[in-house]
């Protein structure tokens, strides 16, 4: 006999194993979706539209009529698609509250054999629980420092070593300034955003620090959930210094092969703050290849922005010129214990 569970928690939702199958319509989906959830839309995008309203102005008896006249052709394929996807394993479903969407598609699951979950309260349900994880209290590092210092490769460097980080920018696909998109993929919505964060951290022992590099609280497109970003500004900081020639090398290295053109419009979007001059010079660099140059004067702009934006407070400053992404990771991790003591010290001033 097949085991079927109906409406466990989010919780449970979570324990279980098999594919997730979410219901809801692509433009839902794309707006935010449990990670590794497939889309499995009971209805386009334009037939939700068009059985919302008929709910409206004919009620809710016509609507589901409607919707059993739109389903009704593509059940054959839509148990077929869930057959393979599920590859002889449970399947995981919900909507986007818990009701009609995901209670039919389950039935219809069920029918043709397949081991079917649901989530009560559907993906609303998870929303809330990610935002209770994105609120729960943990202690953070805060890794600051100038642009080109390095930041994201050393904490990348942490966390081969067992280092606790939370990598906003990579969840975020955008390197936080106006150069942050080139050669990175689509940025996610905010929404799904805050979903990748919560997956992340739900993942980490709360008993130990989370290193997060020192953003504002906007990545891009994507902004960090408020609660976390409260969280953030209270967590002193450790900033990291290295001399202007490292920091030239490791913006060389990351832009010089990125589209010329993009490097020109980003530094068009900071032209007001860089300076006509300073703007017209750079892109001139630009458009001859020569992006150390072009860099040298851009961070003239990041420098003096740092200074006005970096409001927290600095427990420990790290100079860290001439060493190697590992080699500074590993220095980090040596003054760990300072940094626990400053840390600790901070939280009772």
């Amino acid at each position: 006999m097949v085991n079927n569970k109906q409406n466990v928690s989010i919780g449970d939702f979570r324990k279980e194993s098999g594919p997730i199958l979410d219901v809801r319509s692509p433009v839902e989906f794309v707006k935010g979706h449990i990670p590794d959830a497939v889309n499995f839309p009971l209805f386009s995008d334009e037939e939700r539209a068009k059985i919302g309203i008929c709910y409206k102005e004919q009620g809710r008896e016509a609507a589901v009529a409607l919707g059993f006249e739109v389903v009704g052709p593509k059940l054959g394929k839509l148990v077929n698609s869930a057959i393979k996807i599920a590859s002889g394993y449970p399947v995981r479903i919900h909507c986007a509250r818990g009701g009609m969407r995901s209670r039919s598609v389950a039935w219809c699951l069920k029918t043709a054999g397949l081991e079917v979950t649901t989530l009560d309260g559907g993906y609303k349900s998870y929303r809330r629980w990610v935002r209770a994880v994105n609120r729960f209290p943990r202690r953070i590092n805060i890794l600051s420092g100038l642009t080109g210092t390095g930041k994201t490769r050393i904490l990348e460097k942490l966390r081969e070593t067992g280092g606790q980080v939370l990598d906003l920018e990579g969840l975020a696909n955008h390197r936080g300034s106006s150069f942050g998109g080139l050669g990175m993929p689509a940025q996610p919505s905010t929404q799904h955003f805050e979903n990748l964060i919560a997956e992340e951290l739900v993942s980490m022992d709360p008993s130990n620090p989370v290193w997060i590099e020192a953003e504002s609280g906007r990545i891009g497109n994507c902004w960090i959930p408020e609660e976390l970003f409260d969280l953030m500004r209270s967590a002193p900081s450790i900033e990291i210094v290295r001399r202007m020639d490292d920091r030239l090398d490791i913006l060389t290295e990351m832009y010089g092969e990125s589209d010329y053109l993009e490097l020109i419009e980003a530094t068009e979007r900071i032209s007001q703050r860089l300076g006509g001059e300073r703007t017209k010079r750079a892109i001139e660099l630009i458009e001859k290849n020569e992006i150390r140059n072009a860099c040298q004067i851009i961070l003239d702009y990041y420098d003096r922005s740092y200074g006005v934006s970096n409001k927290r407070k600095t427990v420990l400053e790290v100079e860290i010129s001439g060493l190697s992404s590992d080699d500074a990771a590993a220095l980090l991790i040596s003054k760990e214990s300072t940094i626990t003591l400053d840390l600790v010290h901070t939280a009772k001033v």
